[in-house]
């Protein structure tokens, strides 16, 4: 980065915070990875520790000095937006009390593996104190922060920046009414998932998985991937080590293979982003809402494609032969496109799959407005899968306990899915423009065009650009839900003769 003094002073300043918290990711992905049970309560206060150590730098005296000393760079270089970025954390950061901060981290630890516990022994009560002691405590927070409309828009801006409740239900309407006649239209046809399930060797299933995100671009040399209940990426401080995880059925193919492809696309986002800005508030990416969208992208745009599956399919026979033997490729497309109302969001198809974030997001702003005492939740839950979705889930393990985000304090995360489905149609009808050979490029298995242009109008800029405007510079227009609408009507419309 070209810096002047000051700005360098604040960015040097700020490293030791960057590095407790990667020190805190470490030990949050070895807590879900490989941690004994039996360390939970000393890994609980030793990430409260950083957690305050990190959170009292940023808030500090010396990080306002500096902040003060820096002034007000010129618009549009690295040091305006170290500055901005800074401003922003540091204003946050002073709102929030440390004995806040560590009571939340000590929370939402212990919480994670009672949330695997409680899904395991499919037992929503054992979880019942551990979720009341985090949403008192999310209340807190947004009461802390302040908003202007409803406590939720405190706990979503700190995932994206900028968004509101007020502006998110215009988009969830959109969407909506954009896919309800389409939703209605398949939800009577005939099931095509039978290709999905039988006998796939775990091994094999990550050997195959591995094989696509290498093709994608993932750099093992930098990154590695771990099992753990519910798959996730991360990385430590910079584009050097970003890794992920997964899940294996040995029944079922779909939901390994599309968490690894998922997972990748997050990232080669975090792999790509200039390494001049490790350690600095410009590190990682930029919202989670673009951060989804390059999963999606990976997964669903590319990852549940034609040309994708023309290249891969006889691979994937070749790896399955017993599984795929009587199986066309045109059956094995529908099969992984197919679209029903189904119990878990993260196997859920690309039409319904945005039912279920409506369902989290209504459900979660009940929970902070006190609307829907945590108690109530699998009654709601399962009203809401009703109304949404038309099904009821069989039991709380496959509804209300399916996803850990309540239980590690990811309130106002579950709108960053949608938004990422949203963008994620965007950016790749941008890539196409400039590069309409991509679609030719994929059927070979190539993705270097596509990941070069991903690289150099989103990845790399980590969080120099404020979300919005980051896509704008991209594409040419602010974030529209029309493009993603018109990719579901035409690919749904196809595979259903709609």
């Amino acid at each position: 980065m070209n810096l002047d003094k000051h700005t360098r002073s604040l960015v040097d300043h700020l490293a030791a915070a960057s590095d407790l918290d990667s020190a805190a990711a470490v030990l949050n992905w070895d807590q879900q990875t490989y941690m004994p049970p039996g360390g939970i309560t000393a890994r609980a206060e030793a990430l409260a520790t950083l957690s305050r150590l990190s959170h009292e730098i940023t808030a500090s005296n010396d990080t306002a000095r500096l902040l003060d000393a820096a002034g007000d760079p010129e618009p549009g270089s690295d040091a305006e937006a170290v500055v901005r970025v800074a401003r922003r954390d540091h204003e946050r950061a002073t709102k929030l009390p440390s004995r806040l901060v560590v009571e939340t981290s000590r929370a939402t630890t212990l919480a994670e593996p009672a949330w695997r516990q409680a899904r395991a022994d499919n037992d929503f009560d054992s979880l019942v104190p551990h979720l009341q002691k985090i949403l008192d405590l999310q209340r807190e927070t947004a009461e802390h922060l302040g908003y202007r409309d409803h406590a939720y828009d405190a706990l979503l801006d700190r995932y994206e920046p900028g968004a509101t409740k007020s502006r998110l239900e215009p988009m969830f309407e959109d969407l909506k009414r954009g896919t309800a006649n389409v939703v209605r239209a398949v939800s009577t046809a005939d099931d095509r998932t039978a290709p999905l399930h039988g006998a796939f060797d775990e091994g094999k299933q990550e050997t195959f998985g591995k094989s696509i995100a290498s093709a994608f671009g993932y750099d093992w040399g930098r990154g590695r991937q771990d099992r753990a209940p519910h798959p996730f990426c991360i990385n430590f401080g910079g584009p050097g080590d970003v890794r992920v995880t997964t899940r294996f059925d040995p029944n079922r193919l779909s939901p390994a293979l599309f968490a690894t492809l998922h997972e990748a696309g997050h990232a080669l986002y975090e792999q790509g982003v200039d390494p001049a800005y490790s350690r600095s508030p410009l590190a990682g990416g930029v919202s989670l809402g673009i951060h989804e969208s390059q999963s999606r992208l990976w997964e669903n745009v590319v990852g549940r494609s034609r040309p994708f599956w023309d290249h891969f399919y006889p691979r994937l026979r070749d790896a399955f032969p017993e599984a795929f033997g009587g199986t066309s490729p045109e059956d094995f497309y529908r099969a992984i496109n197919a679209a029903s109302p189904s119990e878990i969001r993260v196997e859920a198809d690309e039409l319904t799959y945005n039912l279920h974030v409506v369902l989290r997001f209504e459900l979660e702003v009940a929970l902070v407005e006190g609307s829907l005492a945590v108690t109530d939740l699998p009654d709601a839950w399962n009203a809401k899968m009703e109304e949404h979705l038309g099904i009821t889930p069989k039991d709380n393990a496959r509804g209300v306990l399916q996803d850990d985000h309540w239980a590690i304090g990811f309130f106002g995360y579950f709108p960053t899915y949608t938004l990422g489905n949203v963008l994620s149609v965007q950016l790749f009808e941008a890539a196409l423009k400039g590069h309409p050979e991509i679609p030719t490029e994929m059927e070979r298995g190539e993705f270097a065009t596509l990941l070069t242009w991903l690289r150099e109008n989103v990845h790399r800029h980590g969080k120099k650009h404020d979300p919005e405007a980051l896509v704008e510079n991209a594409t040419g227009r602010p974030p529209d839900t029309a493009p993603y609408l018109r990719y579901l009507e035409e690919k749904f419309g196809e595979l259903y003769d709609l």
